[in-house]
């Protein structure tokens, strides 16, 4: 699963939610851009609540927390790094899923994937990474600082 997106493979992530690491990356950089701890302070591993969580839905509720302090979600950019699977065939409909889960249109929302020419562990396959930054900017302004 990236990006709400199933994708077939003969190996997956693994992980205590669905392991969709590009949400979780998006997520981090939308709670990391407001100064608001990680996915992993907000839905821990250590409660059952979040045991095989939808990520998008992980995503939007992030979302949500950052509408409810008064942030919106300018853009997103993230970058897969894997040998495989490939991304691009499916970069429209995760562009799509965390747009709409961001609640923001799929224009401001970039995904793109890269390899590491097959060194180290993700060369051999072994996992995925994925970076991602994001602009927010205030609903409202009385609400201290401006932009992030």
């Amino acid at each position: 699963m990236l990006g709400g997106v199933e994708i077939p493979h003969e190996t997956g992530l693994l992980g205590h939610s669905d392991a969709d690491v590009l949400s979780h990356a998006v997520a981090d950089a939308l709670l990391g851009a407001v100064a608001d701890g990680d996915i992993g302070q907000h839905f821990p591993d250590s409660d059952a609540r979040w045991k095989d969580a939808d990520s998008i839905e992980l995503l939007r509720q992030v979302t949500l927390r950052l509408a409810d302090a008064g942030w919106a979600v300018g853009n997103v950019d993230a970058t897969v790094i894997a040998e495989a699977p490939k991304i691009a065939p499916h970069v429209p409909a995760m562009q799509w899923n965390l747009a709409g889960a961001m609640g923001v249109d799929a224009s401001r929302v970039s995904v793109k994937g890269t390899t590491v020419e097959q060194m180290g562990a993700m060369g051999r396959g072994e996992g995925i990474a994925v970076m991602a930054t994001a602009a927010v900017s205030r609903i409202d302004s009385s609400k201290q600082e401006d932009d992030r």
